[in-house]
């Protein structure tokens, strides 16, 4: 396959200089500027849909037929530029079209490969879309009106003279934006020197049309093959290769979103001043910027959403171990008791009776002890049958001695009665005193001491700590 793609990329280096080499040499011809010019696209063409670099096949599918229409656009171009065939078919209508149609193909597939199967992330994509239809519209409006006003010919005519230029600065603004938001990796850095290498050729040759200036088989026009030979070689390249994703500033999409909105009053104050091509694509800028409101609400939702799952057990809606460990960092620095919760007769009922019975009784304990934790402190499942809570002040204690009388009654499930208890042990909290895993391992002794004495509720001393280091 690799030596297929250098056999291709040959091909294209290898026409392309030789095109250069006879054009600096010889007058048009057909074969020049029909066959060995359009050659050079085509096997570009070739070895992007030969390459075996994982990518989004849309993607690369839709700048590869970009690139194919637009050689059929420069094939029909020249073909009547040697042959006069008007009769039979409309060469000049092929070649708009084709040429027309490059661009939607080509922002297409050059999103979708720059995003790389990350087109879900739909802030980007939108973000992208303002940026380019928004500026766009905004360059349109002041700077083409000129042009219109001094343009002569068919409807059909005029719509091109403004597609080619608008479409090119669209496709070039939206390679650089995309670029700038995902990374400049080696794909992408490719991408957006082919796309800029294309628009500077484009917009030179629009430049010579329009002053009349054009040649057929001008050396410009070796920029279009350059411009195709890098996007080809892009596709090569690994789309992540050294891809560092880079926080989006959306100032720049409010400036785009600010801008048409002031091409939309002006237009409505003074309705003759911009052509009206211009208030459709300001108006999809408003649209669109109004869509990237709700996604990116709809988004931040999503995300409170799994940010409180991930700090949730699953089964009590308690906090989880990983988010009594992050407050126990804060906790530690202020005055307070660290409770262990270990239940007692749980395992037996559990295994004689299953786990559903099981996690029905760990859910009814959980909302049990709710009800007795003060609104400023913790609760939080730390796995199994073990509880763990932060209590802040000096109400320890009596926070412990209130969570064990909560089972002093049975808990009724399936017409049986369930009758369970609970061991406690508390740990006393002074700033600075301790390293935060020793207090838990204070806690957690005093809990198994709790367990041992049948006490219920233990609270950590120097003499508990002798105890233990002794065992």
């Amino acid at each position: 396959m690799v030596r297929t793609y250098l056999f291709f990329r040959g091909l294209a280096i290898t026409a392309l200089v030789t095109y250069a080499f006879l054009r600096n040499s010889s007058e048009p011809g057909w074969f020049l500027d029909v066959v060995l010019f359009n050659s050079a696209a085509i096997f570009a063409v070739l070895s992007i849909f030969i390459s075996p670099i994982p990518d989004d096949f849309r993607g690369r599918l839709g700048v590869a037929f970009a690139i194919l229409l637009w050689s059929v656009g420069s094939v029909a171009s020249s073909i009547s530029s040697f042959f006069t065939i008007a009769d039979v078919i409309n060469l000049d209508l092929i070649s708009d079209i084709s040429y027309a149609l490059f661009y939607p193909l080509a922002l297409l597939g050059i999103t979708r490969s720059i995003l790389h199967r990350t087109i879900s992330r739909s802030l980007e994509l939108l973000d992208s879309l303002i940026i380019t239809l928004g500026f766009t519209t905004i360059i349109a409006a002041f700077l083409l009106r000129p042009a219109m006003m001094s343009m002569s010919g068919t409807k059909l005519e005029i719509f091109l003279a403004i597609l080619y230029p608008v479409g090119d600065v669209v496709l070039f603004l939206a390679t650089l934006t995309l670029t700038i938001i995902r990374s400049l990796s080696w794909r992408n850095g490719l991408l957006l020197a082919g796309i800029t290498i294309y628009t500077i050729a484009d917009l030179y040759f629009l430049y010579l049309s329009q002053s009349g200036k054009y040649q057929l088989g001008a050396i410009s026009d070796m920029g279009w093959l350059i411009a195709f030979i890098f996007i080809a070689e892009s596709y090569w390249h690994s789309p992540h290769e050294e891809e560092r994703v880079r926080t989006f500033n959306p100032t720049i999409a409010t400036l785009a979103l600010l801008g048409s909105s002031a091409i939309l009053v002006i237009a409505v104050l003074e309705p003759e001043y911009f052509p009206r091509f211009i208030i459709a694509p300001a108006f999809a800028t408003i649209a669109l910027s109004f869509l990237r409101m709700g996604v990116a609400i709809n988004d931040a939702r999503n995300m409170s959403n799994e940010q409180i799952l991930a700090r949730t057990d699953e089964l009590t809606g308690l906090a989880n171990r990983r988010r009594f460990m992050t407050d126990f960092e804060d906790f530690c620095l202020r005055e307070g008791s660290v409770l262990i919760l270990d239940l007692d007769g749980f395992k037996p009922v559990n295994d004689a009776h299953g786990h559903n019975v099981g996690d029905q009784l760990l859910k009814q304990v959980a909302r049990r002890f709710e009800r007795s934790i003060p609104h400023n402190s913790l609760l939080a499942r730390l796995g199994g049958d073990e509880f763990g809570a932060l209590i802040r002040g000096d109400d320890g204690e009596e926070v412990a001695l209130a969570l064990r009388a909560t089972l002093s009654y049975p808990f009724h499930f399936e017409g049986q009665d369930f009758v369970l208890g609970v061991s406690v042990g508390i740990a006393h909290n002074v700033p600075g005193q301790l390293p935060t895993d020793q207090l838990l391992r204070r806690a957690d002794e005093a809990m198994y001491e709790a367990k041992r004495s049948k006490s219920g509720v233990c609270v950590w001393s120097d003499e508990l700590g002798a105890r233990a280091s002794r065992l």
